[in-house]
């Protein structure tokens, strides 16, 4: 599909649609409760689908129901899959699930999308094997297809984490292991996304230490009691929205949004702040409303999600922008560095890579032809920077926004911007 955007004045308010993370967290954490679970007011998108799913194949039982997901749960004992499991475009429901099912007796195997089969997952294959079950990629390149043989027991390992996603797998799932874990961390990326899972923790009652995020411990033969929680809305989601008033000068009030969230996007709206939007946080909204924006040097490595967005947002800052120490955006669903660089290139910005990262200069963006790549946070970038550049921009792959934010487009066009999805 094909999303046509042309340059307009967009405003209004907007209730940004549940927490992706928090969504997928909720579902594995009730799917390893002992009992029934209420998800209320969760994201309801491709990648939640693709946990549910997961969870379903591993032995949970979930039901769909208006608003919510009624989930009862395997407890500690995950059946084995009666077929190949298959995660579609979710890393994060990839690294949780591969060790959910290291719980339980039985081979399981894993694979997913063309995306999916690019992205590591060798560091927590190595994790696995050092805590008692057994785990290997069929091709020998620590990427899926993967086979995992249960069963985990506990004890010691080394982990470098260079997604938190393979410290949260762990700390979501070795709580319910015969022994303790310890976990000593040799790099750490996305600190927040580490915190939204020990949140969880903490709600739950778990027992863990955490020694400055250089190592962890977490006390084994504890369980999971079944909850009902409500679902956070989605920082990740509201960036693309923030940066839209930012760089048009327009308002916009998004609704849902808690800044006590342990969420890392939150600290978008202070470095767009920062940077000269005007942003007033009214209870459970945020207003925040476009002004000259001046660029400056934002270390994004506990944001990795928002660098797309802070790509274009650059482009619309005075003097020079730098997006930098975020090694770990070039292996998320795309390069994102790098696909970045190219299509904003091609709208005329001036703009260059680094290693971690991104140099951005004032650029006036023109319309043109880009590519989406099948990368969410890609298209919804782009599409950002079209409603802000002269003339038309079409950008393809344009259904790979489901993946996080079905309603994105009809939440743009409901605030005025000229924009569709076209076959």
């Amino acid at each position: 599909m094909l999303l046509k955007v042309r340059k307009s004045k967009t405003n209004g308010n907007i209730r940004i649609p549940g927490s992706k993370s928090h969504t997928i967290r909720a579902l594995f954490f009730a799917s390893l409760s002992e009992g029934k679970s209420e998800i209320l007011s969760p994201l309801i998108s491709d990648d939640a689908l693709s946990a549910v799913e997961v969870c379903r194949a591993l032995g949970a039982k979930i039901e769909q129901r208006d608003d919510k997901y009624l989930v009862e749960g395997f407890g500690r004992n995950p059946v084995t899959p009666e077929d190949v499991i298959n995660v579609g475009n979710s890393g994060t429901t990839l690294r949780f699930g591969v060790m959910t099912a290291a719980l339980g007796d039985g081979c399981s195997v894993f694979t997913g999308d063309w995306q999916i089969r690019q992205r590591p997952l060798g560091p927590l294959l190595y994790a696995i094997n050092n805590l008692g079950a057994q785990a290997y990629s069929t091709r020998n390149n620590g990427k899926v297809p993967v086979v995992v043989k249960g069963r985990l027991k506990g004890g010691s390992t080394e982990l470098d984490s260079i997604t938190s996603q393979y410290l949260s797998s762990i700390l979501i799932n070795s709580p319910l292991l015969p022994l303790d874990t310890e976990v000593i961390i040799t790099r750490l990326n996305e600190i927040p996304y580490v915190d939204i899972t020990l949140w969880w923790l903490e709600k739950y009652g778990i027992n863990y230490e955490n020694h400055g995020y250089k190592t962890f411990y977490i006390k084994g033969g504890q369980h999971y009691k079944p909850l009902n929680v409500t679902i956070p809305g989605d920082f990740s989601s509201a960036t693309f929205f923030a940066v839209q008033a930012a760089i048009s000068g327009e308002e916009f009030v998004l609704d849902n949004l808690d800044m006590t969230d342990p969420q890392g996007d939150k600290m978008v709206f202070s470095i767009l702040e920062d940077m000269g939007a005007k942003v007033k946080v009214e209870g459970k909204s945020i207003r925040i409303k476009g002004c000259e924006l001046i660029g400056r040097e934002i270390d994004m490595n506990a944001i990795p999600d928002a660098l797309p967005a802070m790509a274009v947002a650059g482009c619309f800052a005075k003097g020079q922008t730098r997006l930098v120490n975020v090694p770990q955006a070039r292996i998320k669903e795309t390069d994102r560095i790098h696909v970045m660089c190219e299509q904003l290139r091609k709208m005329g910005a001036d703009i260059r890579e680094l290693e971690d990262g991104l140099v951005i200069g004032e650029s006036k963006l023109k319309g043109c032809k880009l590519e989406g790549y099948g990368d969410h946070r890609i298209v919804m970038s782009l599409a950002i920077a079209g409603l802000n550049a002269e003339g038309e921009t079409t950008i393809d792959t344009a259904e790979a926004v489901n993946v996080t934010f079905p309603n994105f487009v009809g939440f743009l066009s409901q605030s005025g911007a000229d924009i569709s999805i076209c076959e």
